[in-house]
């Protein structure tokens, strides 16, 4: 099962590396991972993510993430591919 994470806040040093190392513990691959910084100093990430091997159900893991996120002071959002998708589609 594939899924999306977003993530965004105030840059700072090690975010990729503590969310893919949270994702690394719940056996979740990343797939695609897109970052980039908006002036003055916005982090955001979107990651294709297959979760089809996690440790834990998808809830679960949306709300480790989500409580990383709360640790590190930052919005982290995983949901299903397929929710993603139909949330945007136009």
């Amino acid at each position: 099962m594939r899924a999306v994470i977003t993530v965004a806040g105030k840059d700072r040093v090690g975010i990729i590396a503590s969310v893919t190392g949270k994702l690394a513990e719940q056996n979740v691959n990343v797939l695609d991972i897109t970052q980039t910084i908006l002036p003055p100093d916005l982090f955001t990430m979107v990651m294709l993510v297959d979760a089809g091997q996690s440790s834990v159900p998808f809830g679960a893991l949306a709300d480790t993430m989500s409580s990383l996120g709360q640790d590190l002071g930052l919005s982290i959002h995983a949901q299903r591919e397929d929710t993603f998708e139909a949330m945007h589609r136009i």
